[in-house]
């Protein structure tokens, strides 16, 4: 009996002994999983703190350009396509042709009105002179009118004094008088035309007073229309206004364009930079001019750029839609706002690894340096972008104005404008009208 309870009392005391070692197992495995999940909230806690909060990162961001549409300055029909698209193109290097006819008979058109004008000018000088004499010939009839006044007053004296002793006849006294009387209506008529004269001077010199030939307002005008007209047969080519590629060619051999039909674009790749389209709460840290790092869909993590924040957006995108979203209706869900932030690139990268139009980045701006401005300002200081490609179209109109003028000016007044120096056009113009004879 005592042996077998002996036996009974020991057999369970083997699986208590074997369950304790298990559950400090178990104990231990749960406290170093619980050391680690502490370890790793406070491990991501101080990246948060000391790395993350310093960057702010999407991957919305989109690379942009400026897309340069080529619109004809003038209608006509398209005779020579020079470029085509994916091609490089210069700066002034032609891209269309267009039919030169109808701008070449309006230039000879406005060439010969010019012509016209400049003689026509030319006589209203010339009037000056002649109207001047005729303004002296008049006042020498009314002294010559004046004088036979006189003499035909003495001459009827002399006879009224004889009347009374026969010796002059009643007729010789009537002839007398009616002398006297012609004579009174020549010197009235010679009053009359030197006032009509003097008047017809005024109104001539007032079509030429303070101006040259050069610089009369009939010849400005004329010259103006020549001006249009040279511009219109420069503008039949069409030139690249900047250095890019062509894209989006839609004009065809043998088309009729308007004024402003678009024929083509020039996207110039060394301009483009990236919209970021960062969510409204990370706006909170993002300052002007603060460090970009960017990666390409296209390149992969290799190749790496580096910008710059150059401005932020003044509203949403949902702000500027073509259907804005109308929050106010009852099925209103609120949905986090993205605003474009506008990044530079650098040219030099951009030249290594060219970007095209449209292509997807990642950016990750650095806003460790909250010092900065959120919105410019002040005004650009300069211009965004310029061309003088169009500048130089009329520089050969004032050359052709020139020659016409000095063509129709006369032998004489060519002369004079060849011998005169550049400045004198300013003391020609301040003259007096009646000492100006061109001709």
């Amino acid at each position: 009996m005592d042996s077998k309870d002996n036996t009974d009392t020991t057999v369970p005391a083997q699986p208590v002994a074997e369950a304790a070692p298990s559950r400090n197992k178990r104990r231990r495995a749960l406290t170093a999983l619980a050391s680690v999940v502490v370890l790793a909230g406070a491990g991501w806690g101080l990246y948060e703190w000391l790395v993350a909060s310093h960057y702010e990162s999407t991957d919305n961001a989109y690379v942009q350009g400026n897309v340069i549409q080529i619109t004809p300055q003038i209608g006509g029909t398209v005779m020579a396509i020079m470029a085509d698209d994916t091609d490089l193109v210069k700066a002034g290097q032609p891209l269309v042709q267009l039919d030169p006819a109808d701008a070449k008979v309006a230039l000879d058109q406005a060439e010969a009105a010019l012509a016209q004008t400049v003689r026509q000018v030319r006589t209203l000088y010339a009037n000056n002179g002649s109207l001047a004499a005729q303004v002296t010939l008049r006042q020498s009839d009314i002294v010559k009118a004046q004088s036979d006044i006189a003499r035909a007053q003495d001459d009827l004296k002399r006879r009224q004094a004889l009347t009374g002793n026969g010796a002059v006849s009643k007729e010789e006294l009537n002839h007398a008088e009616t002398t006297l009387a012609n004579a009174k209506s020549a010197l009235a008529a010679a009053q009359a035309g030197v006032v009509s004269a003097r008047e017809q001077l005024a109104s001539n010199q007032s079509l030429t007073e303070g101006t040259s030939v050069e610089q009369h307002p009939s010849v400005l005008a004329a010259a103006a229309k020549v001006r249009e007209a040279y511009l219109a047969t420069q503008r039949v080519a069409m030139p690249a206004p900047v250095e890019g590629y062509v894209a989006k060619r839609t004009v065809q051999l043998g088309q009729r364009v308007a004024a402003g039909t678009p024929m083509m674009s020039i996207v110039p790749l060394n301009q483009v930079w990236v919209d970021a389209n960062f969510k409204e709460v990370q706006l909170r840290s993002i300052r002007l001019d603060q460090p970009v790092k960017l990666t390409a869909d296209v390149y992969g993590k290799k190749v790496e750029y580096t910008g710059r924040v150059a401005g932020l957006g003044v509203g949403t995108g949902a702000a500027f839609a073509l259907l804005p979203a109308q929050n106010a209706t009852g099925n209103w869900i609120k949905v986090v706002q993205r605003v474009p932030v506008r990044i530079a690139l650098d040219p030099e990268q951009l030249k290594a690894n060219p970007l095209r139009v449209g292509l997807s980045m990642d950016a990750e701006i650095d806003v460790t340096q909250k010092g900065g401005k959120m919105l410019a300002d002040a005004p650009r200081a300069s211009a965004l972008s310029q061309t003088q490609v169009y500048s130089r179209l009329d520089q050969g109109a004032d050359a052709e104005v020139q020659r016409i003028i000095a063509a129709n000016m006369g032998r004489g007044a060519a002369l004079a404008s060849t011998a005169r120096p550049a400045g004198s056009a300013a003391s020609a113009a301040g003259a007096s009208p009646s000492h100006v004879n061109p001709i």
